[in-house]
């Protein structure tokens, strides 16, 4: 059974994470990193993740994102249930509806701004991939760049890159792991800024993790992860 590419019905949480748990073998033995997460995240919605280091916030995107197995619980995105899908299943279904942003840019080195933004493009077969590369380079205003290499721009600019090829392929969801804590405040302003603008304009759901508070309250709403357990919920008003 193939993974569906797009939600079936916009009623339908973008994410919805039932019971979930994680727990890996460590050198002493099992380690529980994840207890009990129940979560879902409307589409559209924008969800700020917050915690100390170690509370499993990277692990919860890893699950949502398709990378990691959960031990036990169900993930379901976009309509789709990861139960039993294979990791070929879940690199086309994760190519197709989701766009991920990292700390570390993860951009290929020997690849130009437009090539790196073009790969997804091409690997789903999508027409005309250098040229919406392209498009998606001048939205975040860096057409000037298109033949520059990761190692020639700076990190915002690499960050920049990042983003434009998160959007390219139009996803349903957004995962956003610390994108601003390689760069200083004044360029992580212009890119969170950026990321806010874009996932509107696409009408992404957004899971942000982040330690910087202020940066949380800028969502739609907040949950604090503690210990591998969701402790509390701060529920904000949505402004239009």
């Amino acid at each position: 059974m193939t993974l569906p590419i797009a939600l079936q019905n916009s009623a339908e949480p973008a994410i919805l994470l039932q019971n979930l748990h994680l727990t890996l073998e460590g050198p002493a033995g099992p380690v529980n990193i994840l207890k009990g997460i129940d979560l879902a995240v409307g589409p559209a919605e924008a969800l700020g993740l917050v915690g100390p280091s170690g509370s499993g916030k990277s692990s919860l995107l890893m699950l949502i994102a398709g990378l990691e197995q959960a031990s036990s619980g169900s993930v379901i995105v976009a309509g789709a249930d990861y139960a039993g899908r294979s990791e070929d299943e879940l690199a086309r279904f994760r190519r197709e509806n989701m766009g991920i942003v990292f700390q570390s840019f993860h951009l290929l080195p020997t690849m130009t701004a437009l090539e790196n933004v073009a790969i997804p493009l091409e690997l789903a077969r999508r027409p005309a991939p250098l040229a919406e590369a392209r498009r998606q380079l001048e939205r975040v205003g860096l057409g000037h760049r298109l033949g520059h290499y990761p190692g020639q721009l700076s990190g915002g600019e690499q960050q920049r890159v990042a983003l434009a090829r998160a959007f390219a392929m139009q996803p349903k969801i957004l995962l956003a792991d610390e994108p601003t804590g390689n760069l200083d405040q004044e360029t992580g302003q212009v890119i969170i800024e950026l990321l806010f603008r874009l996932q509107k304009e696409a009408g992404s759901a957004l899971v942000l993790i982040t330690h910087d508070p202020s940066l949380a309250g800028r969502c739609d709403r907040v949950v604090h992860l503690r210990d591998g357990q969701l402790v509390d919920r701060e529920a904000r008003e949505i402004v239009t």
